[in-house]
This record gives C-alpha cells, sequence and structure tokens, in this order.
C-alpha cells in the first residue's frame, strides 16, 4: 500500500534543522581585539574647506573588537598577522553631514559599524576605543602662493626657474609671509632633465602631516646647465681632521709626514652658498685611520677625504677640482702613565 508524503513534517523537520544549524553557527562566533586601527579624512571635493582631527589627517583607534564566526574570525587574523588585510577607514566628510566650518564629534563606534569592509569580512563591530573623536573642518581662501622646487630631501633648488612663479590656491586664512609657498618635489632624473629641457608638475601644499592639496594647474620648470651654476673657488685656508676608531683614541699619536702638502689650497668647483658652507666646516680634509693601520709594518698611505657639506654635495653644487691629496703618515704609541704606589 503506498504511503502518502507528509510534506508538513518534512518541512517542519528542515525548519527545525536550519535552526539547529544557525543556533550552533551563532554559538561558535568569537570575539577577538585588533589595534593599529586608523581612521583617515578622504580626499576632499571641496576646495574651500579642509578636514582634519586636530590638525591631523587621521586619527588612531586604540582598540577595536570585532565579532564573527570561528571561521571568519581566524581568515581575518591570518590577512592581519601577514599583512594582507589593513584596516584603514576613510571619513567623506560630506556624507557625515559635516559641510560647514566648525567643531563637530564623530561617533567612532556607529562610523566603524556601518563599513563595507566590516560588512564584507562577515564580522560585526562590538565596541571600539575611544568611542567618538573630535572633527574640526575649516574654510580655506584662495591666496597666490610663490612656487619653489625642492629635491628629494626637501632641499630647496634655489636655480630652478618656475613659469609661472605664483599658482592661486586654496589655504587657511591665517597663512601668510613664509607659509605662502607651494611646492614642487623633483627627483634626481627630474632635476637632470630640467637642465636640458622644461617638464611640468603639478605644486601642491601641506595643510597636516600627509594630507597633501594640489594646485590646479601645472608649472613650466627649467634649471640652468651645471656649468652655469658652478664656478671655480680655491680653499686657501684648510684644516685637517683624523677620524680614529674607539680603539685607537688615546693610543696612538697621528704624525702626518706632508702635511704642508696636503694641506695647501684646495682648488673646487661649486656654487657660492657651498663654497661658503664648505669654509666654514670645522675641517675641510679628514683623515680616516682605521683598526688595521696599527697593525701595519709598512709605511702608511691614505688617499682623504674631502669634508664637503652633505647638503651641497647631495645637489651636486660642489666638486674636487683637482687630484685628491695622498697623506703620508705613521701612527706612534702613546707612552702609558705608570701607576703610582697605592693605586
Amino acid at each position: 500500500m503506498t504511503k502518502k508524503i507528509k510534506f508538513g513534517k518534512i518541512s517542519a523537520i528542515v525548519f527545525l534543522t536550519i535552526l539547529i544549524w544557525v543556533w550552533a553557527d551563532l554559538a561558535l562566533d568569537e570575539q577577538f581585539t585588533v589595534s593599529n586601527v586608523t581612521i583617515s579624512v578622504a580626499k576632499s571635493t571641496n576646495p574651500n574647506l579642509w578636514v582634519s582631527f586636530d590638525d591631523r589627517s587621521s586619527v588612531s583607534i586604540e582598540k577595536m573588537v570585532l565579532k564573527g564566526p570561528a571561521s571568519k574570525v581566524a581568515d581575518v587574523k591570518r590577512k592581519l598577522n601577514d599583512g594582507s588585510l589593513i584596516l584603514e577607514f576613510f571619513l567623506d566628510a560630506d556624507l557625515e553631514g559635516m559641510v560647514n566650518p566648525g567643531e563637530y564629534h564623530l561617533s567612532a563606534l556607529n562610523f566603524l559599524r556601518k563599513s563595507d569592509q566590516i560588512r564584507q569580512l562577515g564580522l560585526t563591530i562590538e565596541s571600539c576605543l575611544p568611542e567618538t573623536t573630535a572633527v574640526t573642518v575649516a574654510g580655506l581662501v584662495k591666496k597666490n602662493l610663490t612656487v619653489k622646487c625642492v629635491d628629494e630631501t626637501q632641499n630647496p633648488l634655489n636655480a630652478a626657474i618656475t613659469e609661472p612663479t605664483q599658482v592661486a590656491m586654496f589655504v587657511p586664512e591665517d597663512w601668510g609671509g613664509e607659509k605662502l609657498i607651494a611646492k614642487v618635489q623633483l627627483s634626481r632624473r627630474e632635476i637632470d632633465q630640467t637642465r636640458l629641457l622644461a617638464i611640468k608638475k603639478v605644486p601642491f601644499i601641506e595643510l597636516a602631516t600627509g594630507q597633501i592639496r594640489s594646485a590646479p594647474t601645472a608649472v613650466k620648470i627649467k634649471m640652468p646647465p651645471d656649468e652655469d651654476l658652478l664656478s671655480d673657488y680655491t680653499i686657501t685656508t684648510a684644516t685637517l681632521g683624523f677620524s680614529l676608531s674607539a680603539n685607537l683614541q688615546g693610543k696612538y699619536k697621528v704624525e702626518v709626514a706632508n702635511l704642508d702638502e696636503i694641506i695647501r689650497a684646495i682648488t673646487i668647483r661649486a656654487t657660492p652658498d657651498a663654497k661658503r658652507a664648505y669654509e666654514k666646516m670645522p675641517y675641510q680634509l679628514i683623515l680616516e685611520i682605521k683598526d688595521v693601520d696599527a697593525k701595519s709594518t709598512e709605511p702608511l698611505r691614505k688617499e682623504l677625504i674631502y669634508n664637503f657639506p652633505d647638503e651641497y654635495l647631495r645637489k651636486d653644487e660642489i666638486r674636487l677640482n683637482q687630484t685628491p691629496a695622498i697623506a703620508r703618515f705613521k701612527l706612534i704609541p702613546m707612552l702609558t702613565p705608570e701607576p703610582t704606589a697605592g693605586e
């Protein structure tokens, strides 16, 4: 006899099974705490406003407690450990209703809970510290800024010629005087290129550390050839210094046989500023003496180091214009005083 299929009972059993699975999954939810969470200001679409966290472009969340299924938690922990996941969130002031200048209080907890990144990870945020943070929205005004070129280490490139020499940008109203500068940063390759052909780059200002605003237009940059920048100079008074390790100091006296020969006039090619800076160095010449030199039984000869200022050396604004001098020297052991009675 054919039995009738009782669909109602089957549906109830399936429903109960699903409930058990859901309950079991929820029961396996785990919590874990993460640090190094950052909320950063998103790039503003309104040039008239500057959004910051107390003049900073980002704020750190010291502690954030996440919750989710054990499998999701394990996956997130693995990604955090191997560096493939970085918990950085971006504040769009317009979306948060911060459209006018003033001071605002952002609920960090609510902001983070709305994050698509967290939802995509399959987790929820239980709590965070701090729960709120202050946001400042400042109005900016348009002013003319002088364009200055710098190298990769922020040293000024005074010989660079820009066209135009000024750009109009939105800056804080209290900016004035020396702050009204828009920078153009050039790499070593770009500096060399500008000596052959003008290049275009966009100037920028830094409202806060890491918060850059670019000018609306680029400027043309040209630099004169090397030979037009450097002139021949003779340094008539030079001072020789010694560089000895701690192992040799106080144990040996350095005696240079050809001192008059090596400290005679030094010929260089340099910019006027570089030449003056070199003359002001405590030592124009350095004789570097290594531990192994003290063990040598042969006459010691070593090429001198020309102690050019690092700032101008990096910019190729000073160079030696002669054959490097060779010092002939010997190390004389210094007598150790005899201990007195009772010592």
